[in-house]
């Protein structure tokens, strides 16, 4: 039987244009929520929007999250045309490699402004929304803010920063009725890391490392998602959801005795 947990609930979802956020928006679209798509691009926005399931509503709205003002005047507006904001999934992100030395300043600066900036700028918009609807924030963060990545500082900054806000906005805001929580992929079988997947030598090493041997699938992710943000988790605030099969439970010592 198909769910319906989202029937007359508005989602907003960044970062939607591809990859887990495209996931994302076509799991709330399945329940028969009412799915804003947000995206830089508009080409992605109107495949995932083309690829829905039929009968569904998703509505692409192009927006840089970085700019505050843009995704602010955005945010309100939706409210505006819907009457409501039920659900915030934050998932706009951008990965750079580098270690401190060699990344730039530009590079870092824009790792920060759309993983770390765009989370606080949407979040602060939607949360007077979600606070009359007593609705929930679902972060989409990544093993990288939980540990730490050789090459990847400014990537692992923002997601630890992402870590810690979902812990302020879930204390700060639970009084008025706002759950915030978040999830933390491992590799995942996304554009973003088609490099990755298409490297024999690396994806040996993730093998090893992933006790289930693979990496997620974007849908796999959504579902974690959509059941954060439904009243199945309703007493589910400030948690952090590993969704990397088993990489977490690791000590991170090679395998002795296998």
């Amino acid at each position: 039987m198909t769910e319906e947990r989202f029937t007359g609930k508005v989602v907003v979802i960044t970062g939607a244009g591809s990859g887990i956020g495209a996931a994302t928006a076509h799991r709330f679209a399945r329940e028969h929520a009412t799915v804003i798509a947000i995206g830089r691009a508009i080409k992605k926005l109107r495949h995932v929007v083309g690829a829905a399931p039929a009968g569904s509503t998703v509505i692409a709205h192009p927006a840089d999250v970085s700019d505050e003002a843009s995704i602010g005047a955005l945010i309100n507006a939706v409210a505006q045309d819907h009457g409501r904001i039920d659900v915030l999934v934050n998932g706009a992100a951008v990965a750079a490699a580098g270690t401190v030395t060699d990344t730039d300043s530009d590079t870092w600066h824009k790792v920060l402004s759309v993983g770390l900036d765009g989370v606080f700028y949407t979040s602060r918009a939607a949360l007077p929304h979600l606070c009359a609807a007593s609705g929930a924030i679902v972060n989409i963060g990544s093993v990288a803010g939980l540990g730490g990545d050789w090459g990847m500082a400014a990537y692992n900054t923002a997601k630890g920063g992402l870590v810690n806000l979902t812990n302020a906005m879930a204390l700060d805001h639970a009084k008025d009725g706002v759950r915030v929580n978040a999830v933390h992929p491992t590799l995942t079988a996304t554009e973003m890391t088609t490099s990755i997947r298409g490297n024999d030598l690396l994806m040996t090493a993730f093998r090893q490392r992933i006790p289930m041997r693979r990496p997620a699938e974007p849908s796999e992710v959504a579902d974690v998602i959509a059941f954060l943000a439904s009243r199945d988790a309703r007493f589910v605030n400030g948690a952090h959801i590993p969704v990397d099969g088993g990489l977490s439970a690791s000590s991170g010592q090679p395998g002795m005795f296998q």
